[in-house]
């Protein structure tokens, strides 16, 4: 199988983390979109979105993050994606609140606070910020509330789920992202923090 990734993406990162932890052999191949390199036809052939990542296996090609994660994880047996209907509803419940909420709240604090200034494209809109931080409230007050007596976020196990949400994480520090009064949600990074696929897909300074 093909990964067509570009490393600092959280979506890379989620499907890489994913084939990493489950052992699964990877032929990686860089799409350097600061390069513009998701515009090139080839590319844009694979996926006429123009994103990354592409998960390309023989004849099937497939484009989406939590697509790729839950195609990779049907290769074999495991406990991120375990054959149980209702373990995988649930956690497919939090990957849809993770691309309909979560990534909504994160996104903008990560683009004005940490993306703009690094392509020197301006200060943060103070507006953008403040509406953007009202929301992460919001959607982080449901997740803390939800880890309060969880390690993890389905079947008290590491699953899908919890690769999915903490993505839109990777640049809370620099992206400013209010998270002092969420503990449960912190302790819980913290733990994926440790995991070697966790560590092996950080985005390099």
């Amino acid at each position: 199988m093909k990964l067509y990734y570009f490393p600092p993406s959280p979506n890379t990162r989620k499907a890489h983390a994913v084939a990493i932890h489950l052992g699964l052999s990877i032929d990686l191949r860089l799409v350097d979109l600061q390069q513009g390199e998701q515009r090139t036809p080839e590319f844009m052939r694979l996926n006429p979105t123009g994103r990354t990542p592409v998960l390309q296996d023989g004849e099937f090609i497939l484009w989406e993050s939590t697509a790729i994660m839950q195609y990779l994880a049907s290769q074999m047996p495991n406990a991120l994606w375990p054959d149980v209907p209702q373990i995988r509803a649930d956690i497919m419940r939090w990957q849809s609140w993770q691309l309909a909420h979560w990534h909504q709240a994160c996104q903008p604090l990560q683009y004005e606070n940490f993306v703009k200034p690094l392509l020197q494209l301006g200060e943060p809109d103070a507006q953008v910020v403040q509406q953007a931080t009202e929301r992460f409230h919001t959607e982080a007050i449901v997740l803390d509330q939800h880890l309060a007596e969880r390690a993890f976020l389905v079947n008290n196990t590491l699953t899908l789920a919890d690769f999915s949400v903490a993505s839109d994480l990777t640049y809370a520090v620099p992206g400013r992202f209010p998270l002092d009064n969420y503990p449960h949600i912190r302790r819980w990074y913290g733990q994926l923090e440790q995991l070697p696929a966790w560590q092996e897909t950080a985005p390099r300074s």
